[in-house]
């Protein structure tokens, strides 16, 4: 299942702030945890965010399942 992350723009909305830098420290300070890409830009999953606001992350599509036959 594909994990999505928050966007450089969504992280600029969720802080208010516009430098990735200036965003790490807000995020470091909210406990909201997020691991920091090659570019220098915090990385930050769709679900953590949604569940710190309180809401509900989008359903995602079922993936197809293999089923096997024994023999």
């Amino acid at each position: 299942m594909p994990l999505e992350t928050a966007s450089h723009e969504d992280l600029k909305r969720l802080t208010g702030l516009k430098r990735p830098a200036a965003i790490k420290r807000f995020l470091t300070r909210e406990q909201i945890p997020f691991m920091v890409g090659a570019d220098g830009w915090p990385r930050v999953l769709h679900v953590i965010i949604m569940a710190r606001l309180g809401g509900q992350a989008r359903p995602t599509a079922p993936e197809p399942q293999l089923r096997l036959r024994n023999g």
